[in-house]
């Protein structure tokens, strides 16, 4: 998954198949150097459980590379996401060897620099946009897919309880009838 901002809408993206793998494996899906840490309530909201997280921070590239060959070796792993913040092309090759010889789900995450870069992944995303989700497939099996996939970037509660909010705490500005005194009219009056 390629992206400008790490990890913009990747829950949301990747809750619908997270909740699948926890659901056939019951096992902690492992988080390999997060640029963030993940918020328990939005979880919940997008049917993840936040216990079932295991998070993994290194500053070493070999050791983040280590964790996550070792979790994806792991039987008992659900899915790995990693977070690769440079050219990671032979990061990427590894894990995938290591991906290959078990179930467990791979997703990691690239900066848009590495669009250009090859990679032996089986699936490229460019995940784009702020206020809608914008979704480009670079690389699938079958043919092309030219045209983004467009998706809400917040879950629909969330999105209906933040337009809720926005209306409270700016609400529309009432019509003063023309013709009829307005506070500051009156100050000036006075004034005068």
């Amino acid at each position: 998954m390629l992206q400008q901002q790490p990890h913009q809408f990747a829950w949301q993206l990747m809750a619908p198949a997270l909740r699948e793998r926890s659901r056939v494996e019951a096992g902690p899906i492992v988080l390999v150097n997060p640029p963030y840490l993940p918020f328990g309530p939005g979880l919940r909201g997008l049917d993840l459980r936040p216990e079932q997280l295991l998070c993994v921070q290194s500053e070493k590239v070999a050791a983040r590379l280590w964790a996550t060959e070792q979790a994806l070796r792991c039987a008992d792993v659900a899915a790995v996401l990693a977070g690769c913040r440079r050219r990671a092309t032979k990061t990427c090759a590894g894990c995938t060897c290591a991906r290959s010889s078990t179930t467990g789900s791979l997703v990691a995450f690239r900066g848009v620099d590495a669009r250009d870069h090859s990679s032996p992944a089986r699936v490229r995303l460019l995940v784009e946009g702020a206020q809608q989700m914008e979704v480009r497939i670079l690389k699938r099996r079958g043919p092309p897919l030219l045209q983004p996939l467009v998706l809400r970037a917040q879950p629909p509660r969330l999105a209906a309880l933040l337009a809720a909010r926005k209306r409270r705490l700016f609400p529309q500005p009432s019509s003063v009838p023309t013709g009829a005194s307005h506070v500051l009219d009156r100050t000036a009056t006075f004034a005068g």
